[in-house]
């Protein structure tokens, strides 16, 4: 017996279906004043998204880095359109322009996420969806994050996580006019911080023109106040954290003296 994919594992189909319902709700509203009819899954995987679009209404093609994860795909839904193609590699702008780019769970898994989202951007005719997790913080950086080999991982096993503030500010800077944030996200918990966890994902919306939805909110482009070649800009805000970090070292050094 075949075992199970990791993306058809029970993890997935809750974020999947709440991740699904959000979008639904959106491109109910917006199909229909943007005039959006085709759209490509960029980081397909199996191809769940590819078919939900494909239910509402859109002429869908799907791309995916793994050519395992296209031939599943093209196993599981045999009427769409899928290929192979790493999204960092300038091949992918040669598939077009669609009115709808959608692509889920896949920037922080990149070695070079700004140049797979200027892609994006030339690729996008109207409406930018993107969704996944983020590094915390409210500074636009990046950090190279070390992954696991396992098929819902960056095909090098290494990536550049940023923060929310960084993809943000990276769409901006691709070349998209207007970039949105959700009012409410979606209903599964990593998109919620609470007492004890923070949030760990995010879902964002980017467009040439301004939209109108109720379900969106406008996020302005982020700035840093600290200029990394000058050694005196932003001391006093490392300050207090190299002092809590000093202190924990002594203390936990003291404790081992102690034992």
């Amino acid at each position: 017996m075949t075992p199970p994919r990791v993306f058809d594992l029970q993890h997935y189909d809750a974020l999947n279906i709440s991740r699904g319902e959000t979008v639904s709700r959106l491109l109910s509203e917006l199909s229909q004043t943007l005039g959006i009819r085709t759209a490509v899954d960029v980081g397909c995987g199996l191809g769940y998204f590819s078919s939900l679009l494909r239910t509402l209404g859109l002429n869908v093609s799907g791309v995916d880095g793994r050519q395992q994860n296209v031939e599943e795909a093209r196993r599981r839904f045999p009427e769409i359109v899928f290929r192979h193609c790493d999204a960092q590699e300038a091949a992918l702008r040669g598939l077009g322009q669609f009115d709808l780019v959608f692509c889920f769970g896949l920037l922080y898994h990149l070695e070079n996420p700004l140049l797979t989202i200027r892609h994006l951007h030339a690729m996008t005719a109207k409406l930018l969806l993107v969704e996944g997790v983020i590094f915390p913080g409210e500074e636009p950086i990046m950090a190279l994050v070390d992954e696991g080999p396992t098929e819902d991982q960056g095909l090098n096993h290494i990536a550049f996580y940023p923060t929310e503030a960084c993809l943000v500010k990276m769409f901006y800077r691709a070349g998209f006019s207007h970039v949105y944030g959700f009012s409410t996200a979606p209903r599964h918990p990593e998109y919620r911080a609470t007492k004890g966890a923070r949030r760990t994902r995010t879902m964002l919306a980017a467009s040439h023109d301004p939209l109108t939805s109720q379900m969106l909110k406008h996020l302005a482009e982020p700035s840093t106040q600290i200029a990394p070649w000058d050694p005196t800009s932003g001391a006093a805000q490392r300050h207090p954290l190299q002092k809590l970090r000093t202190f924990v070292r002594k203390t936990v050094g003291e404790g081992n003296r102690k034992g």
